[in-house]
C-alpha cells in the first residue's frame, strides 16, 4: 500500500543543467531541390522545460514542493523557461548570466518522427555558478531530498561541495549522472544511470551476477550507498553495497518516446525518499511512472492523478 499523500510532505531541491526544449511540428511532402533533404512546412510550435527543469516539473506534478537552482542566459529562451516553470508552481532561483545563452534544443518533427535536433549551448560563467552554490547552502536545511541533475552542460561545477553540504545537513542526495567520471559523485546516497551510461564506466557485463559485482565495487570505491539502474524493457534494478539487488519488472506499455524518462524516475524517487517512503515502494512507483511517460511525446511529466489511476486499476493504491 503506497501512501501518495506523503508526497505532499516532501520538499525536493533540484540543481543542475536546465534547458528549453522547442518542438516544431509539420508535414513533409517533398524533397528539397537544393540537397537530398526533406522540406517541412512548419505548423504547430511548442516550448517545454528540459533537463533539470523537466525534473523539477515532474517533482511538482506529484504535489511535492520543489525548489530549482540553476542558471540561464539573459535572453528570450531564459525568460520563456522561467515562465513555464513559474506556471508549474516551482520556486525558481535562477541565476541570470549575461555572458552566456540559455541552452536550447530544437526538435523538428513530422508525423511523430523526429527529423533533426539542433542544439545551442554555452557553459555558464563561474560567477553565476558561485551564486548558485551560495543559494544551495542557504536553502538546503529547508529540504529533505536533493536531486543533482547532470546533463554535462557545466551547471554542476561545485557538485562535490554540494554533496558534502547536503550530507552534513542529513539530506539525501540523488544524482542523475553523465559522462565517464562518476568519481565526481563521491559520497552521494543514490545515483541513477541507464544501461549505456553504466557500461561506459564499468564496461559490459555477461550476467546479472557480473553486473552486481561490478556495481558493488563501484559503490564501495566511491562511497555511494545505492545505484538505481534503469534498464528500459527490463525494468529497473536497485543495487546496494555488498552486491544486494532489488529488481522491478517493466510495466507493459507501448513505448512512444523515451525522452526524459530518466527525469521522471529520479523525480519520483526523490519525492518518495523525501516523504520518508521506503525505497521498495519508491521503486515500484517510479517504475509505474516510467511506464506512463514513455507513452508521451517528448519531455513530459507524470501527474499524481495518473499514478493513482494506475495503482487503483491494479488494486494496489
Amino acid at each position: 500500500m503506497f501512501d501518495f499523500d506523503s508526497l505532499a510532505d516532501s520538499h525536493v531541491l533540484v540543481v543542475g543543467d536546465v534547458m528549453l526544449d522547442r518542438y516544431w511540428f509539420g508535414d513533409v511532402d517533398r524533397i528539397s531541390p537544393e540537397a537530398p533533404v526533406p522540406v517541412i512546412s512548419v505548423g504547430q510550435r511548442e516550448e517545454r522545460a528540459g533537463g533539470a527543469a523537466n525534473v523539477a516539473r515532474n517533482v511538482a506534478a506529484l504535489g511535492t514542493r520543489c525548489t530549482l537552482l540553476s542558471a540561464v542566459g539573459d535572453d528570450e529562451a531564459g525568460r520563456s523557461l522561467a515562465q513555464i516553470l513559474g506556471a508549474s508552481g516551482i520556486d525558481c532561483r535562477m541565476g541570470i548570466d549575461p555572458e552566456t545563452a540559455t541552452t536550447v534544443k530544437l526538435r523538428i518533427i513530422s508525423r511523430n518522427q523526429q527529423l533533426i535536433r539542433i542544439d545551442s549551448e554555452t557553459p555558464p560563467s563561474h560567477e553565476v555558478l558561485h551564486r548558485c552554490l551560495k543559494d544551495f547552502k542557504d536553502v538546503i536545511d529547508q529540504c529533505n531530498a536533493v536531486i543533482l541533475s547532470d546533463y554535462g552542460k557545466g551547471g554542476l561545477l561545485h557538485i562535490a561541495e554540494m554533496i558534502s553540504t547536503a550530507r552534513d545537513a542529513g539530506v539525501p542526495v540523488i544524482v542523475d549522472p553523465k559522462g565517464l567520471d562518476f568519481a565526481r559523485y563521491r559520497g552521494a546516497n543514490l545515483i541513477t544511470p541507464n544501461v549505456r551510461e553504466l557500461e561506459q564506466v564499468v564496461g559490459p557485463w555477461a550476467s546479472d551476477d557480473a553486473l552486481a559485482s561490478a556495481v558493488g565495487a563501484l559503490l564501495d570505491d566511491l562511497d555511494i550507498d545505492q545505484l538505481l539502474l534503469t534498464r528500459s524493457e527490463q525494468g529497473m534494478s536497485l543495487f546496494g553495497k555488498g552486491g544486494s539487488a532489488l529488481h522491478s519488472q517493466a510495466r507493459a506499455r507501448e513505448v512512444y518516446d523515451v525522452t526524459g524518462a530518466g527525469d521522471t524516475v529520479i523525480a519520483v524517487v526523490a519525492a518518495a525518499v523525501g516523504g520518508k517512503i521506503n525505497i521498495d515502494d519508491a521503486l515500484a512507483v517510479a517504475n509505474a511512472a516510467a511506464g506512463i511517460v514513455v507513452g508521451k511525446l517528448g519531455t513530459a511529466v507524470v501527474t499524481l492523478a495518473e499514478l493513482k489511476e494506475v495503482f487503483a486499476q491494479q488494486g494496489t493504491a
